[in-house]
């Protein structure tokens, strides 16, 4: 077992120092996974990589439910909490460009604006709660590899699949998004 495992079985019986013994370990983690995620996004975006990690950090330690089995299982209710903030960024611009608070202009005076990677990120996320209504599982390694950026030995483990039926499900859930995704944009 390793320390990360022992760290958050110590918090899930109540040790108060766990949650300060554990952000140490898995910060730089923590921080790849975000930066990874921030690359898919346009350079005018407000929300940083450190920022995105202490966000989901103080979701995660103000959670009621702070019961995760494993590294795997912890870093997978991680990958959800930056999948979820990412989503609202996005959907707190997008209501700012729909019109949040901003007065009308005149249709001729208007640039019109180009796909943006938030908007990308919304579509897929549209498309992953249609997938998850179809099928939960494979949905939920969408957002461990995708959001979470975890390789597929540590989704199958937090799936509790086998490798191989996780790059299946992988397959089968990339051609699934990618089709839905398209006939979305031409509805």
């Amino acid at each position: 077992m390793n320390e990360i495992t022992n760290v958050l079985g110590a918090m899930q019986n109540g040790d108060p120092r766990a949650a300060s013994d554990l952000l140490p370990l898995i910060y730089q983690e923590l921080r790849r996974l975000a930066a990874a995620k921030m690359t898919s996004e346009t350079p005018a975006h407000t929300l940083q990589p450190t920022a995105l990690v202490h966000e989901a950090w103080l979701r995660l330690s103000n959670s009621d439910q702070q019961t995760w089995q494993n590294r795997a299982h912890f870093f997978g209710a991680a990958a959800e909490a930056m999948r979820r903030i990412l989503i609202e960024s996005a959907r707190r611009k997008r209501a700012r460009r729909h019109g949040g608070g901003q007065q009308r202009l005149d249709i001729d005076e208007i640039e019109i604006a180009v796909e943006t990677a938030g908007d990308e990120l919304l579509a897929v996320n549209d498309a992953l709660e249609k997938l998850a209504k179809e099928d939960e599982q494979k949905a939920e390694l969408v957002k461990l590899r995708y959001f979470g950026g975890l390789s597929f030995e540590e989704s199958a483990e937090v799936l509790k699949v086998s490798v191989p039926t996780a790059k299946r499900w992988w397959a089968y859930s990339r051609a699934w998004l990618f089709e839905e995704i398209g006939r979305t944009k031409q509805g």
